[in-house]
């Protein structure tokens, strides 16, 4: 008698961020998205308010892959995102000069202007001669790429707001791709008043025409659903993982769920939580991970902003925020006709959010015409926003991944490769993901039929 082999176990993906989501829009074996939320998109969600639209903060779309642009004109309509030239401000010293800091010194009072200067050409002649050693921490790193006077009036005191206390403890290994580096020409022309426009990875970038980039999660789980309809579980949360059983335990499920590979877009410390029977090793590797977390406004304004940045980068730490952003100024269907939406990213990650201060400090920046145009905020928190590249980061990641892919699991995205990237990496991260769980899960198949 002819007997059937069961069909294999579906490859399972915990977390429908866009990681998940592009891992398993392109799988085409049998799929599980498990999504503890009741709705999928991670930090690329959006909330609606009144007639304002509020992402998680800023989520501008940079695309240079050739596979993400692919996947975005796959499932969105030909004429659902516009391209958008950035318009970024720094505020210092009680002036508003473009981004970077770096290439745009003009307009700062010039006793900055010149120290600014003179540093820098010091450290490019000291990079010349060999005399700078490798940087070990992120300021050493300003210093020594910029010199004394721009890590002074911007590097230092800015990501001093945004990281905290984890300031101290950044080291150097992270930061290069995201830091635009002029020539001595860029630097000089743009103290002299030259524009030095284009700088950097994000000189323009993507945005859905209708508002909101949640635009992009639900394209995704749209095709994932229209394809395979049920592959998406939302309330679904991974509550342990039996690496040796091939097995996942989901919230809902009366029982284990068996998968033929796993592809995990959770906080990597949080996965390694999940595991049971984790070497001690890997469990103090996890330990050793360091993020931080932060508070952000949601802010409508009862009349448009009165500068026309689409960010602003805040280094004082005079001002209560270090990142303030206009919405509506990159596209007016964020806000209502006269009307403008704004994020602002506040210093302080704990305590009483003085309110009158932030107001003062929006009208000092340009965010705001002036106090009184509040129309309403809501204090969102993150908890996971970055990760803190600190000494034990580099080891602990890599042994984390190392044991991981021994035990066939893929731990992808941002927390969960436990790295700083864009959206776009992320989706690049699902799709390697996705081409991997069909490898591995090839592998395992054979391997049983031997």
């Amino acid at each position: 008698m002819l007997r059937m082999s069961a069909s294999p176990p579906p490859v399972v993906v915990l977390g429908a961020g866009l990681t998940g989501l592009a891992a398993a829009y392109h799988l085409r074996t049998p799929c599980l998205l498990a999504e503890r939320e009741s709705i999928v998109g991670g930090h690329a969600r959006s909330r609606r308010r009144q007639g304002h639209t509020f992402d998680v903060t800023g989520h501008w779309l940079h695309l240079r892959d050739p596979r993400t642009r692919r996947l975005l004109a796959d499932i969105s309509p030909a004429d659902a995102w516009v391209e958008v030239e950035r318009r970024t401000s720094i505020f210092a010293h009680g002036a508003r000069v473009p981004y970077p800091f770096q290439a745009n010194l003009h307009g700062l009072p010039l006793e900055v202007v010149r120290e600014c200067l003179v540093e820098f050409i010091a450290a490019r002649e000291a990079a010349a001669v060999g005399a700078q050693g490798s940087p070990r921490t992120f300021a050493e790193f300003a210093e020594a790429r910029f010199g004394r006077g721009i890590a002074r009036h911007f590097f230092v005191p800015y990501n001093r707001k945004l990281w905290g206390a984890a300031f101290d403890r950044l080291d150097a290994s992270w930061v290069d791709r995201y830091v635009p580096t002029p020539s001595v020409s860029q630097v000089v022309g743009g103290a002299l008043g030259l524009p030095q426009e284009g700088l950097g990875y994000n000189a323009r970038f993507l945005y859905p025409r209708a508002g909101g980039i949640d635009a992009l999660p639900r394209g995704l789980s749209a095709a994932i659903e229209a394809r395979a309809p049920g592959t998406i579980r939302r309330g679904c949360a991974a509550e342990e993982v039996d690496v040796r059983g091939r097995r996942v335990k989901l919230s809902g499920q009366a029982d284990w769920q068996p998968y033929s590979a796993l592809i995990s877009t959770l906080p990597l410390p949080e996965l390694v939580a999940r595991i049971a029977d984790v070497p001690a090793e890997v469990r103090e590797a996890a330990a050793a991970l360091r993020w931080i977390g932060w508070r952000y406004l949601d802010l409508a304004s009862k009349r448009p902003a009165p500068a026309d940045y689409h960010w602003v980068y805040v280094p004082s730490p005079a001002l209560p925020f270090f990142r303030v952003g206009v919405y509506s100024n990159a596209v007016a269907s964020m806000a209502p006709r006269g009307a403008s939406s704004l994020y602002v990213e506040l210093s302080d990650r704990a305590g009483p959010v003085d309110l009158a201060a932030i107001a003062e400090g929006l009208v000092e920046v340009g965010a705001l015409a002036e106090r009184g145009d509040i129309a309403f905020t809501d204090l969102r928190e993150i908890e996971y926003a970055y990760v803190v590249f600190d000494d034990d980061h580099g080891p602990a990641t890599a042994l984390l991944h190392r044991w991981l892919a021994s035990v066939g699991v893929r731990s992808c995205g941002r927390y969960g490769a436990w790295i700083y990237n864009s959206m776009e990496d992320s989706m690049i991260q699902g799709i390697e993901a996705a081409a991997w769980a069909t490898t591995w899960s090839t592998a395992q198949a054979q391997g049983a039929g031997r």
